[in-house]
């Protein structure tokens, strides 16, 4: 594929099929994902299921650890076995996962059923991130996953009117049958519709399949890499990202990632419960949650297009910082629609300065280890989704929830730290910030 950002007429709908395919099913995942905080003031508000407040950190802590397993396994695994079939997998997976909730009987059923609804959650993402990468055109890359990211926090809205909608002592469950659609709409669809990456069908030598889907869209096949040697090739991916230079920016990576993920499971948790025990009501402490993330997906939008123009390392930066001011003043009780607009805000920087680090990932990465990078980095942060969720619930359980604003702000401060240490530019080994592998002219 060249280097060109014109399209023709059907390279355009093959970006336009793979993003909103992958948008889809991404609004699955962040509706999963964000139900929980949604629906646990219901829940310990009934005692449902016995839960209590330093319990309900336990099982947000319990999706969030899936989610690490998914991340790293996903990252590895679709390098093997492809986008396409990995997509499919982990959006079923989270689905059944999400049954098995709803008719849970018990706090340890609903946590298994949390925990293995995070292993395909934690899968979804650096794929799909890493697919629509591979079909961005190049200097659009940011954008692109900005874009495809706009679905994760348009998930927590649609989360948060299902909070608002489900009260009752079991509306919880009906808000987890409902996370069971995906399997009979994004499934399907995806099945059907979705292509695989030519990038990787090139990688695998499956040239004409490659070559087949060139045609329909009127694109051009990416050009084959030298092949790599046969012993350990699963694992050189994973090794490549530590050769040379690049062991300490993939560290920085990684420390970013799970500041930023602590962050933005933390906040997504606990925000609702925490609002509500610094003196809002509950109906105005759920409805948080909708602007939150409605702040998320216009910051996914200008960091995505200020990326391209200015890096997406500085923005993401620049983000973090700005997250930092925005979580600490959530702790300081104001008038409503001030508080209103501190918490859109906050949802603007917040979420979107994390995509804006998988964004940089995936455009410092090659087409032989893309995923895996995107992958580990996401892996490497879900250690931080673990513990945000479980923090937040120790400091509700013992009535300092004024505390966990600050401690968020302190971790994007961290964020921050982190990645002004990479210097606030991509690699000159992997030559820029885009995409390695963009459309080309004819697509």
């Amino acid at each position: 594929m060249s280097s060109s950002t014109t399209l023709s007429p059907r390279g355009r709908k093959l970006a336009l099929l793979v993003v909103g395919l992958c948008w889809l099913v991404v609004l699955f995942d962040g509706l999963d994902m964000f139900v929980y905080g949604a629906v646990l003031p219901h829940m310990l508000e009934h005692h449902a299921l016995g839960l209590k407040p330093s319990m309900a950190g336990d099982l947000g802590s319990y999706a969030t650890f899936g989610m690490l397993i998914g991340a790293l396994s996903a990252g590895t695994i679709t390098d093997w076995v492809g986008r396409k079939k990995l997509i499919i997998v982990c959006t079923a997976v989270f689905s059944l996962a999400s049954a098995l909730c709803a008719v849970a009987g018990s706090v340890g059923v609903f946590g298994l059923g949390r925990f293995i609804a995070g292993v395909g959650l934690g899968g979804l993402l650096p794929v799909t991130i890493t697919l629509v990468s591979e079909y961005a055109p190049r200097g659009r890359g940011a954008i692109i996953v900005g874009t495809l990211m706009t679905a994760h926090q348009a998930g927590g809205i649609v989360s948060g009117f299902i909070g608002l909608w489900t009260g009752g002592e079991n509306g919880w469950r009906v808000a987890y049958w409902i996370c069971v659609v995906p399997l009979f709409i994004g499934v399907p669809l995806v099945w059907k519709f979705l292509p695989e990456s030519m990038s990787f069908l090139v990688a695998k030598g499956r040239d004409e399949e490659a070559a087949d889907l060139a045609r329909r869209f009127d694109v051009d096949v990416p050009a084959a890499k030298a092949a790599r040697p046969a012993a350990g090739e699963r694992w050189d991916a994973l090794a490549a990202l530590f050769r040379g230079n690049l062991w300490r920016r993939t560290l920085l990576y990684w420390l970013t990632s799970f500041g930023g993920l602590l962050l933005v499971y933390g906040v997504s948790n606990w925000l609702p419960t925490m609002m509500r025990g610094a003196g809002y009501e509950l109906g105005s402490s759920l409805s948080f949650v909708v602007i939150i993330n409605a702040g998320g997906i216009v910051g996914m939008l200008v960091a995505g297009r200020f990326s391209d123009r200015f890096g997406a390392l500085r923005v993401a930066a620049l983000w973090f910082a700005l997250t930092a001011v925005g979580v600490y003043l959530l702790g300081v009780h104001m008038a409503l629609p001030l508080t209103c607009a501190v918490v859109f805000l906050t949802g603007l920087f917040l979420f979107s300065a994390q995509a804006m680090v998988y964004a940089a990932v995936a455009g410092d990465s090659t087409d032989d280890n893309r995923a895996t990078a995107v992958g580990w980095t996401s892996g490497m942060g879900r250690f931080g989704a673990v513990f945000g969720p479980w923090l937040g619930g120790q400091l509700v359980a013992n009535g300092h929830e004024d505390w966990g604003f600050t401690a968020f702000a302190v971790t994007a401060v961290f964020a921050t730290v982190m990645l002004c240490l990479t210097g606030l530019r991509p690699t000159k080994e992997t030559g820029g910030a885009g995409p390695a592998q963009p459309l080309s002219a004819t697509g």
